[in-house]
């Protein structure tokens, strides 16, 4: 088995067809999801990620069905049908089936799901380049929500890197910022301190991004908070990224600019998993 979803108080196994034609997701979307992990039988901020989709979900306003202790515990279940060793994302979703009059959602036509499948790790660092795209600002985009509607643009960007050779890229905000990666915040290391993009509301300040610099501050390693120009990038020392799917992974070169793994990265690392095989 490769994947299992949770609907209307069954687990199917496969891709079921959740949205019709007709759905307000479908053709509005309306959808909001979080993305969470099993790796090495721990869920590391699993109740974090839980919290995070209700608070997606009033963003764009629609309604859970299920308070976050009880995907919490459905994330669990649906986890322990899985062979032990598989790392895993698991994926809680909420969406509108109907409109208040076409646009808008109907908060009371809320649908909850939950799909769980394989996803190995990704082993080793990545490259990226800078991207023409550009994150959206806060009035003009749900961006306090993990809102499929947001990956759109993002699909472009990494498309555009993808035709360049490049795995992945930076994204700036609308006034020429560095906001963070396709999916994942970026941190810069330079002269022993590190720089991560202040948060703005054109990206999520992500929950492995809050851990990891929880982390690195108790084993006194400062972290700044600072606008970040793109060009400052050439000058960093190292720069490694933070996201769920990743998690905690460095980053090999950037345009021109070959990087190679760094002491802050590798303590960055280490925290974060005997943090979690501490959980």
């Amino acid at each position: 088995m490769d994947s299992i979803t949770w609907i209307d108080g069954s687990w199917i196994e496969g891709n079921p067809p959740l949205l019709g034609p007709m759905t307000h997701s479908t053709w509005l979307g309306s959808l909001v999801f979080d993305g969470a992990r099993r790796i090495n039988g721990k869920f590391p901020d699993l109740d974090l990620h839980c919290e995070r989709l209700l608070k997606s979900a009033k963003s764009m306003g629609l309604k859970s069905q299920k308070s976050a202790k009880e995907i919490f515990d459905l994330c669990i279940e649906g986890s322990s049908k899985f062979d032990t060793q598989d790392d895993l994302y698991i994926k809680p979703m909420i969406w509108a089936e109907d409109g208040l009059g076409i646009i808008a959602p109907d908060p009371n036509s809320s649908c909850f799901a939950l799909c769980i499948f394989k996803a190995p790790l990704p082993n080793g660092g990545m490259s990226a380049c800078l991207s023409n795209y550009i994150r959206p600002m806060k009035n003009a985009a749900p961006t306090d929500a993990k809102a499929a509607s947001l990956y759109a643009n993002t699909g472009r960007a990494a498309r555009e890197a993808a035709n360049k050779g490049y795995d992945n890229c930076v994204i700036c905000d609308h006034e020429g910022f560095v906001a963070e990666f396709t999916v994942a915040n970026l941190f810069m290391v330079k002269k022993g301190n590190v720089f991560t993009p202040e948060p703005t509301g054109t990206f999520l300040t992500g929950i492995t991004r809050y851990r990891v610099i929880k982390l690195l501050t108790a084993n006194k390693v400062k972290v700044i908070e600072s606008k970040i120009k793109p060009e400052e990038l050439f000058e960093a020392d190292e720069i490694f990224c933070t996201g769920n799917y990743v998690k905690v992974r460095n980053i090999t070169k950037y345009e021109d600019k070959a990087f190679q793994v760094g002491p802050i990265f590798k303590l960055a690392h280490k925290l974060y998993w005997d943090w979690m095989k501490s959980t």
